[in-house]
């Protein structure tokens, strides 16, 4: 199932139990796969036209009214173009709005540079009290969305349009502030996020068969960074890779970075280096912007021998 399905069908879930939990979307509901709701919740559904600057404004007057409202657009337009508002009518107020960028990074794909969002998370990052969080997969954001919704806060969260293979099971429980060990390793961590996870895994098992053992660890909330696992993991493995579907500026890199100031352990990165996206095919823009699995294991490898 593609993620915006589950995400849609979630919120359908939340709705149906919570007449104060709403919608607002930037007429781009089918787009973000949340069309069919109008339907069903035609009171809790909202479309505020190309214009969500006042989409993130009116969101935070239903939250001071008790309504749970979730805000959609494309990343660019959920994070850039509304940046104030998310700072100032959302995060500053404490209201209880949950921001939906979907298709972060090179996951816009044919939609070019314009559309491509690789500084959204460095952009958010600073703003004071608001939560960040990018799902895996489809499990992983099934969990993830009743704990948001619960959440007494501003939340922004990173969603991947398309499919996604699955690296959870069906026994996966969800902690909001701690991050998922999916394998453990000793010679080498590599700290990933988003749909980059699977490829992290992957890489992990190439490097096993030259000897080097990885461990992985999603990242799924990057703000607040679950500190006390990341620090946990380095010291026990003595190098670490960070890889991320974002710029290698403000983003997870430079998350683990601050969380490990003051730990002499190497750490290098997969990630954008500092460009704009390019119209192009996710294998296209996987090569262009060096995020494959090959560039993974070429990284890791000069992760492991900076520990000596």
């Amino acid at each position: 199932m593609e993620m915006r399905a589950v995400y849609a069908n979630c919120l359908a879930e939340l709705m149906e139990r919570d007449r104060h939990v709403c919608v607002l979307d930037a007429d781009l509901a089918k787009a973000s796969g949340t069309r069919g709701l109008y339907e069903r919740f035609p009171d809790q559904m909202f479309d505020c036209g190309v214009a969500e600057q006042n989409m993130a404004s009116i969101a935070a007057g239903l939250s001071s009214y008790g309504f749970r409202p979730w805000i959609e657009s494309f990343t660019p337009f959920a994070t850039r173009r509304i940046c104030d508002q998310i700072a100032i009518s959302i995060a500053y107020a404490r209201r209880n709005v949950k921001i939906v960028g979907t298709d972060p990074g090179i996951a816009a794909e044919l939609n070019g540079g314009t559309h491509m969002s690789m500084e959204d998370i460095g952009v958010l990052r600073s703003i004071p009290g608001l939560v960040i969080f990018e799902p895996a997969d489809a499990v992983q954001l099934r969990a993830a969305m009743p704990v948001l919704n619960a959440y007494d806060g501003p939340v922004y969260m990173r969603l991947f349009r398309k499919e996604l293979p699955d690296v959870f099971g069906a026994d996966y429980r969800f902690e909001l502030f701690r991050a998922d060990t999916l394998r453990e390793g000793r010679d080498l961590t590599i700290f990933v996020s988003g749909f980059l996870t699977k490829d992290a895994l992957d890489a992990a098992v190439r490097l096993e068969a030259e000897g080097v053992d990885a461990e992985v660890v999603n990242i799924h909330t990057i703000k607040p960074i679950d500190r006390e696992s990341v620090i946990a993991s380095a010291r026990r493995t003595g190098a670490v890779l960070t890889v991320e579907n974002h710029s290698v500026i403000g983003g997870l890199r430079s998350a683990v970075l601050e969380a490990l100031a003051e730990e002499k352990i190497p750490v290098c990165a997969v990630g954008v280096r500092d460009r704009f996206g390019e119209v192009g095919t996710l294998p296209y823009l996987r090569e262009a912007l060096g995020l494959t699995v090959e560039n993974i294991v070429q990284t890791a490898r000069k992760a492991v021998g900076l520990k000596d």
